[in-house]
């Protein structure tokens, strides 16, 4: 008999790790505190308890990374609060119950769709429902705009400081760039991590680890700009670097896909070239090659431009295209973004029937705040906040503690000093919180606690416990009745996206060998630094046999040259199996009710998974002898077969053999 938790029991259990991030906790110590404390002073206290609201929302968004990637990631949530807080005011003094219900509902159908965009889309439509709940329910004397304008001006106050202050530390250079060099630094760290792990059992989870790093310093480099290019040269310099990893990644992606042990000295070079990027030094000399198979050659290669990419500094292609209008909308009329939004609707719009009815039936007492019952349900009704069961179980446990807690300090501390220094403390402690669910809502309700309190209210710890108990049980009630349709649309999305980039990343490698054959590439290319070709059985591709897909085109480079454009569709389809995975793994961890709905799923996207890593493996072969062997497409054949047995009865990714031929 096992004893291990089920998986939603084993997901509300499980923390993240990590070393304390200090920058963010000194910068959350800096926002919310001393924007009420201005507020006070300047005897605009309603104005300042928005201020710290919109602070204490943005702290939750300040993750690590880039400052130009904060931008986006804390500003573009911003705006939609901003805009939440605006139309809730105004619909909240102008509408009755259930017009500002049928409203309040509808706005969860939207926000719930754009959520299914991605991760600060998603940011977005959480602060745009929380704040029109907020709006419409919080008694204040401003109007709509002013307090829009208040809530804008404290999320900018958290972003001036991410931008402004450096992180300790990364002082190496241009301190503007410590967190693109250390994301670009963790690339060639994961990539030695890699080396060292080929032919072990650890081989899987580190090439794993190599996407994460490359997702995230590609995050990190891209994010928006006033300018179109690079205007600086430090910010050139780490463009190169990060262009010069990616034919180190697909090497030893190569590497381990072979499964054969590398010499050690193989996984020097790429530490050598991490602790190059952190202290913003050349390179230095580099290990002896070692070019005994085709992995191994290209990997040697890709050091060598890499060191020269490191000397001349000149700036590099980040692989990446932008995503389309058309993309974004069908990511939110799509089956995982109907799914999504029904699902926020459905629960965002009850929890405010039923926050209206107590309200008008007096349940609430003189002191009226009932839109802390819709605002608590946002947070327990996104799916990309983990499965649902966890985060019910962690919301309730997180709010009972910290309602204690607040309880607690609330008889002892002064007021306001009290209460100010106590919201500057919950401010700081929020980054470190953000590792688990139930320890981050204990502090941002001892931080809403005080706020209310400053704003003029009593003492609400037992009205808190109460209405979050009630959230829980309507989304609880609400997430798991039947939906139109066919449920877990959210990982069908997944699958299919990721589906859709495996096989523009397959069929780019397959033109590629093509090509190579049309161009008189039937001889041998001699491997460099000497050696023999063995022979082998060659099967040409031929254009015929090849489905029809978009051509792409990667600006700046040469038209004959197929691999930057191989690049950015191999992290195309890495990033897609990356979301993917994260989306099945939710699923996984739901209660069985909703977890059957994603069943099969984890071996479709392992297949798909095996299938990349044999496209890279494929394109690295084709680089050092111009050509595929039977072998080559024999093994992707079999991959599509057994993608197709798996797949039959789903229908989760579209991608087929029969949709693939490969021709003989």
């Amino acid at each position: 008999m096992s004893l291990a938790p089920p998986p939603w029991l084993a997901h509300a259990l499980r923390a993240q790790r990590g070393p304390i991030p200090w920058s963010a906790v000194v910068r959350g110590a800096l926002s919310a505190g001393p924007l009420l404390c201005a507020g006070g002073l300047a005897d605009r206290t309603s104005l300042g308890v928005v201020a710290a609201i919109a602070a204490m929302l943005a702290g939750i968004n300040d993750r690590p990374g880039s400052r130009r990637a904060s931008v986006k990631r804390i500003g573009m949530p911003a705006l939609a609060g901003a805009a939440g807080m605006a139309l809730g005011t105004y619909a909240g003094d102008h509408m009755g119950a259930v017009a500002l219900t049928a409203l309040l509902t509808l706005v969860g159908l939207v926000a719930g769709g754009v959520s299914a965009v991605g991760p600060v889309a998603s940011g977005a439509g959480t602060q745009l429902l929380v704040t029109s709940a907020i709006g419409a329910g919080m008694p204040l004397p401003e109007e709509g705009w002013l307090r829009a304008l208040a809530y804008l001006g404290g999320a900018c106050w958290l972003l001036g400081l991410r931008l402004a202050l450096p992180t300790p530390g990364a002082l190496a250079g241009d301190f503007r760039f410590d967190g693109e060099r250390e994301a670009v630094a963790a690339v060639y760290d994961a990539v030695a991590e890699l080396l060292d792990a080929v032919g072990t059992e650890r081989a899987g989870d580190r090439r794993v680890a190599l996407t994460a790093a490359l997702d995230h310093a590609q995050d990190a480099l891209t994010g928006p700009r006033l300018r179109r290019y690079a205007s600086s040269s430090a910010e050139r310099r780490l463009h190169a670097q990060y262009a010069a990893a990616l034919p180190l990644a697909e090497a030893a992606t190569a590497l381990a896909w072979a499964g054969e042990a590398v010499p050690e000295r193989a996984c020097a070079g790429p530490r050598r070239l991490a602790v190059a990027v952190r202290e913003n030094t050349h390179t230095g000399p580099l290990p002896a090659p070692t070019r005994s198979a085709p992995a191994l050659r290209a990997l040697d290669d890709a050091l060598l431009r890499a060191a020269e990419a490191f000397d001349r500094g000149r700036g590099g292609d980040l692989h990446t295209r932008r995503r389309t209008a058309r993309g974004v909308l069908r990511s939110v009329l799509g089956a995982g973004g109907r799914e999504y939004g029904l699902r926020v609707a459905l629960c965002f719009g009850a929890s405010v029937a039923v926050a209206q009815a107590l309200h008008h039936s007096r349940w609430y007492g003189e002191h009226a705040h009932w839109y802390w019952l819709p605002a608590t349900t946002v947070f327990l009704v996104k799916p990309d906040l983990g499965p649902l069961a966890s985060r019910v179980l962690c919301r309730a446990a997180g709010t009972v503690l910290g309602a204690l807690v607040f309880a607690g300090f609330a008889l002892v501390l002064p007021r306001p000093e009290g209460l100010v220094a106590l919201v500057a403390v919950s401010g700081a402690l929020i980054p470190v919180a953000t590792r688990h669910f139930a320890a981050q809502t204990a502090v941002v309700t001892v931080l809403v606690l005080a706020l209310v309190m400053v704003g003029g209210e009593p003492q609400a710890s037992a009205g808190r416990i109460t209405e979050t108990l009630l959230a829980c049980a309507i989304v609880l009630i609400v997430g798991h009745l039947p939906m139109p349709g066919q449920r877990g649309g959210g990982v069908r999305a997944r699958l299919a996206a990721a589906g859709g980039a495996a096989e523009a990343y397959l069929t780019h490698v397959l033109r590629e060998a093509e090509g190579a054959v049309v161009r008189g590439a039937e001889r041998p290319v001699p491997p460099q630094g000497g050696g023999r070709v063995p022979r082998r059985t060659e099967r040409p591709v031929h254009r015929s046999s090849l489905p029809s897909v978009p051509d792409a085109r990667i600006e700046g480079t040469a038209a004959d040259d197929p691999r930057p454009l191989r690049w950015t569709l191999r992290r195309e389809a890495y990033r897609a199996l990356a979301e993917a995975r994260t989306a099945i793994a939710l699923a996984a961890a739901e209660l069985p009710a909703l977890a059957r709905h994603s069943e099969g799923a984890e071996e479709i996207a392992a297949v798909l998974e095996r299938l990349v890593d044999t496209t890279t493996a494929c394109a690295v072969h084709l680089d050092d002898s111009g050509r595929l062997t039977a072998g080559d497409l024999d093994r992707i054949t079999e991959l599509l077969d057994e993608l197709g047995r798996l797949d039959e009865g789903h229908g989760l990714v579209g991608l087929r053999r029969s949709e693939l031929p490969l021709a003989g």
